[in-house]
């Protein structure tokens, strides 16, 4: 790569941690900017160096509270009125990705009203990864690229596990299409969890479809937010007779108690990615990064280059 780079890469705050680790891959400074915060909890962003004509990754997943999503929209209006050639949402995690539709009346399509509120700023390109729906692609008018953590999961599972007596299995029937990708992939047999819900974060009624007696399972899906649905899933498959029980999922949502869940759960062990930041302790949890898969989606972007073989699994 040249030593004058045509792209420049910034962060907002909370995804400082994984912005410096795709410069790392990149070879290139992460960019200068200051966030200024006043006393009433509202905040300006700044960029501390020259941007004009150049092409602008803003690095930011827009996970609660409210202030990553804000903050990133600001990212954006100073670029757009600092000039930039262009400006690139890298979003690893979007957030309010399970509003994709109006699933009973009077409710609001949050993903549809983030995904106006990107455009309205100035956005030229998004890229992301793992979304909730894949239909929040289409609503945005400008490209998006999707990106897939079964980019990074793949090398996992063939470096440490035995497919030899894996079950691939989905947590909910809503992630079939994601677990039999990873059926395909392998040539193993898939098993669905099927649940009813009373109200959000808490299911009401789990039941296994296949069989999962004396097989290694492995657990995949995108958000881990309660850990409610996974660790009943766990104790499902155990009681169907599994010899292990151990988990994939994309964003490591894991609000309170989801931490503790796990812990006293039946799991083998569940791997995140580096999506969001995730700092509490648990020896169940591991983290992988995808901070490689980003970079080169960039340096690509950056290139005019086809993004398509990134894709182990699409």
């Amino acid at each position: 790569m040249s030593k004058h780079h045509p792209f420049l890469v910034f962060s907002g705050t909370n995804s400082h941690y994984l912005a410096e680790k795709i410069c790392l891959e990149l070879q290139c400074p992460l960019g200068q900017m200051n966030i200024q915060h006043y006393a009433d909890g509202e905040f300006s962003v700044s960029y501390e160096e020259s941007i004009r004509g150049r092409d602008v990754f803003l690095v930011q997943s827009t996970f609660p509270n409210a202030d990553n999503l804000m903050e990133l929209l600001l990212m954006v209006d100073a670029a757009k009125r600092a000039s930039a050639h262009s400006i690139i949402a890298v979003i690893p995690y979007f957030g309010w990705a399970r509003q994709d539709r109006k699933d009973k009346p009077r409710v609001s399509i949050a993903a549809k009203l983030i995904a106006d509120m990107m455009s309205a700023a100035g956005i030229n390109r998004l890229i992301t990864m793992d979304l909730h729906a894949d239909q929040i692609q289409a609503f945005f008018n400008v490209p998006v690229d999707h990106l897939f953590a079964s980019t990074v999961f793949i090398k996992h599972i063939q470096d440490t596990l035995s497919l030899e007596n894996l079950v691939i299995a989905t947590p909910d029937v809503g992630g079939t299409k994601r677990a039999s990708s990873y059926s395909k992939f392998f040539e193993i047999p898939m098993v669905i969890c099927h649940k009813s819900r009373i109200q959000a974060n808490e299911v009401h009624e789990m039941r296994i479809i296949g069989d999962v007696e004396g097989k290694d399972v492995l657990l995949v899906d995108d958000i881990v937010d309660t850990a409610g649905t996974i660790t009943k899933a766990v104790d499902l498959m155990i009681e169907g007779g599994a010899r292990s029980v151990s988990a994939i999922a994309s964003h490591a949502v894991m609000s309170d108690p989801a931490t503790e869940c796990i812990m006293s759960s039946g799991l083998k062990e569940i791997i995140f990615t580096d999506s969001i930041p995730y700092a509490k302790k648990c020896e169940k949890v591991k983290i992988i990064s995808i901070a490689g898969m980003f970079a080169e989606a960039i340096r690509r972007v950056c290139c005019d280059e086809s993004i398509s073989d990134l894709y182990v699994i699409k």
